[in-house]
């Protein structure tokens, strides 16, 4: 009996320790900021690296998103107002390739229709141009699309880990979107890019705080 309930104990203990290990190392939120430029809309910076360089799994392929402080932090969990405009600026330091699915490469969902890529404004993304699709941002469930360029993994200066910054190779994509109501919607990445999983679609494909997460619509 005593062997019995010592055997329980460490079985509960092991599943707490995981439990707890999970909520400890569950991704932080990071919030929109209020634009200084355009009053009642708020700003969303993020960027994509083909390894995000920390945490369980360093050599994933996964998202940033940076602060109200400039601070980048690893994390798919992003918080914006209800009612509002929101400003995104990505930065794609992945490289690219052809699509499986051309829907992907289609823009969906954003302010006009459309996207700025490196300055020009854009409808339409030719999957079949330079370097490919290298990811999207996408949000099912409020019909967002966006994919994005990526570029040349010769570059001589491409960014291997993450966080990158603006003098490594890049592609610059901004793109607005308003909300509507309160609630938590699923978003990520539709381009296969788990390497070394079933058709790409494994690990960080599915896994929040990579290519996978949340989009927070609260209260503003």
């Amino acid at each position: 009996m005593a062997a019995v309930l010592v055997s329980f104990a460490i079985g509960i203990s092991l599943i707490l320790f995981g439990i707890f290990g999970y909520l400890r190392s569950r991704p932080p939120t990071v919030a929109a900021t209020p634009s200084s430029t355009h009053p009642g809309s708020v700003n969303l910076v993020l960027q994509t690296d083909g390894a995000v360089g920390v945490g369980p799994h360093p050599n994933w392929v996964g998202y940033w998103a940076q602060d109200a402080a400039g601070k980048w932090k690893q994390t798919t969990l992003l918080q914006v107002p209800a009612h509002t405009k929101v400003n995104v600026t990505v930065y794609e330091y992945d490289s690219g390739g052809a699509l499986r699915n051309p829907l992907w490469g289609k823009i969906q969902g954003t302010t006009g229709g459309t996207v700025n890529i490196n300055g020009k404004t854009v409808s339409l993304v030719n999957p079949n141009k330079g370097n490919g699709i290298a990811h999207t941002f996408a949000v099912p469930s409020l019909g967002i699309v966006v994919p994005f360029y990526g570029v040349s993994g010769k570059e001589k200066n491409f960014c291997t880990t993450g966080p990158c910054n603006l003098s490594e190779a890049h592609v610059t994509t901004k793109f607005s979107f308003t909300t509507g109501n309160t609630g938590t919607f699923r978003w990520q990445c539709f381009i296969p890019c788990g390497l070394g999983y079933l058709m790409g679609n494994g690990g960080p494909m599915t896994t929040v705080g990579y290519m996978a997460g949340f989009l927070k619509v609260v209260n503003a």
